[in-house]
């Protein structure tokens, strides 16, 4: 540590920032075990044990929340987790490197847009009666009459989720893009002649290759298959698809902030960080007992 005292000065800020905003709050997670007030503090409120865990499991909604939140996440995961790389395999194997930068910055430019500004997006859009989609639809004789998309609760899911994977699937595939650039060009070379198409350098060369950057992501995704964004799905929301777009994040905030219940809506809170942390670490073990390298 003497040796290297400069190495140590330089992560420094990044360890205190993690000290500071990852670590300290946990001291707040004590008020989901308790009857949290604010005149009396944490140490002077009320111990309750689980009693908020429980509330929380035996109310109707619950079934409701988890159903919602996992089918956004485990749908997101599915359809969203395989297109960075392919898009990625894709511009790896395009020749002309103009075309690959062209698209790589139309790709990546989606990533930039704020999700207040795409939800706006696609209230402008996909607006009832004024949207662009909704006269153009009408005009070709598709549709007759305003298009209900924003205010049906089965098509929720599927604009959150492509919406999502649209704005990411460039930003997505730049780690992918970083790891393909360490394969061996020889491989290629061997590959071309003894005649391997484009698609079979990919399939057999390059995803390999880039096989445990896949694992490490997807195990980090599914640790955090219960954490549905709170911001794009409560943007989304109104009162006629409330019964697919209330996820455990947005009732978290209408239980804790709204109605000023902070002790149940911590409870909530946790209860979610638990289940993803449990999933996380199934998840790694799977790989691991699968061949594969885990994050730990």
């Amino acid at each position: 540590m003497k040796q290297n005292i400069g190495l140590y000065f330089l992560v420094l800020p990044a360890l205190i920032y993690v000290i500071l905003f990852d670590y300290v709050p946990l001291y707040g997670v004590l008020i989901a075990f308790e009857n949290f007030k604010p005149i009396k503090g944490i140490w002077g409120s009320d111990w309750v044990g689980l009693y908020h865990f429980a509330r929380f499991i035996h109310l109707d909604v619950f079934w409701v929340l988890i159903k919602n939140t996992l089918s956004l996440s485990l749908y997101s995961l599915i359809a969203g987790f395989p297109i960075p790389i392919i898009l990625a395999l894709a511009l790896n194997s395009v020749p002309s490197k103009k075309f690959k930068k062209v698209v790589q910055t139309v790709t990546y430019a989606p990533h930039f847009i704020s999700t207040v500004i795409l939800v706006g997006m696609l209230n402008v859009f996909l607006s009832p009666r004024l949207g662009v989609v909704s006269q153009l639809l009408n005009s070709i004789g598709l549709i007759h009459g305003p298009l209900m998309t924003l205010t049906n609760p089965d098509a929720f899911s599927h604009l959150y989720v492509w919406s999502g994977i649209w704005q990411g699937m460039g930003w997505g595939s730049i780690i992918y893009l970083a790891a393909l650039s360490g394969v061996d060009p020889s491989l290629h070379e061997a590959a071309k002649v003894d005649g391997a198409s484009k698609f079979q350098q990919a399939w057999y060369i390059d995803l390999p290759s880039i096989m445990p950057t896949i694992v490490t992501l997807l195990i980090l995704s599914c640790g955090n298959i219960l954490g549905v964004g709170f911001e794009k799905a409560f943007l989304m929301q109104n009162s006629l698809n409330l019964s697919t777009s209330e996820v455990i994040s947005t009732y978290v905030y209408k239980s804790g902030l709204l109605q000023s219940q902070f002790s149940f809506s911590a409870a909530v809170g946790l209860f979610n960080s638990v289940v993803n942390l449990v999933l996380l670490l199934t998840v790694n073990k799977l790989a691991k007992k699968l061949g594969q390298n885990g994050i730990f």
